[in-house]
């Protein structure tokens, strides 16, 4: 991805590729720092009232300063980079930052074929379960790992149970029911796992990657990927290899939804 526009509280408008962020914040001594990933569609940020809540709440587990001009921040360098892409905003203990970046690429692609994912046992974090921090380091090295494998994603699990992807929550459809594993510890309770709750009738069911072999079908949903389709896990084809429809249902409604 691009990034097209940046801007910090207190400096406004930055160039791109001017530092924001200091050699003494957290952000960067320990990884902590709050952030949300947000969609952009001509212009308007899908949800950003929910991004926002989650934020304030993962900012005040951290410690770290309120974010109350994080919704000027975000309309600032929304303006600055176009009708649709990628907004992030970051908490972090010396400043509030929001960028803007393309979307991508690979999206359409994606979609159509659906996702590989690799299995990875993985214990859950024992603490600020619901937070949204950019500690990403043992989740990006899994997820390299899976694509070293010919993977597209990392599925988590813990003592046999399925948990999240790198950076999404994971879904299945099993005899008519939509099914979810509950938020909790290493199940972040995404934004777009929210709307997907108004959407449609689930099951918040803890599993094993043998109901999701198992299943009709199988997606992720997140805020950039939106609903993405799963057609494999460890080689082992999911509703005969292909998207299914209830994944595209969701992507339609979802896409509807972003219009209003």
């Amino acid at each position: 991805m691009t990034l097209l526009a940046v801007a910090v509280l207190g400096r406004g408008l930055l160039e791109p590729d001017e530092p924001v962020f200091t050699a003494a914040d957290e952000a960067l001594l320990r990884g902590s720092a709050a952030f949300e990933t947000v969609r952009v569609y001509d212009g308007r940020a899908f949800l950003l009232d929910r991004h926002l809540a989650r934020l304030a709440y993962s900012a005040s587990a951290l410690g770290l300063p309120a974010v109350g001009d994080a919704a000027e921040l975000a309309d600032l360098v929304s303006r600055a980079a176009g009708p649709d892409h990628v907004l992030r905003i970051f908490r972090s203990s010396d400043a509030l930052v929001a960028t803007a970046a393309t979307l991508p690429p690979e999206l359409d692609e994606l979609r159509v074929r659906g996702l590989a994912l690799h299995s990875c046992e993985q214990a859950p974090p024992l603490l600020l379960a619901g937070v949204k921090s950019t500690s990403y380091a043992s989740s990006f090295a899994a997820r390299r790992e899976a694509e070293s494998l010919g993977a597209d994603d990392v599925l988590f699990t813990s003592n046999g149970h399925v948990l999240d992807c790198s950076t999404a929550n994971v879904w299945w459809v099993s005899g008519g029911k939509l099914q979810t594993p509950p938020s909790g510890r290493g199940v972040l309770p995404g934004v777009t796992r929210s709307l997907i709750f108004e959407l449609e009738e689930v099951v918040p069911e803890p599993a094993g990657i043998e109901a999701l072999l198992a299943a009709d079908e199988a997606f992720t949903t997140s805020s950039i990927r939106e609903v993405m389709p799963v057609i494999s896990i460890d080689g082992t084809t999911i509703g005969g290899g292909r998207p299914g429809p209830v994944a595209a249902r969701l992507q339609a409604a979802l896409r509807l939804r972003s219009t209003r």
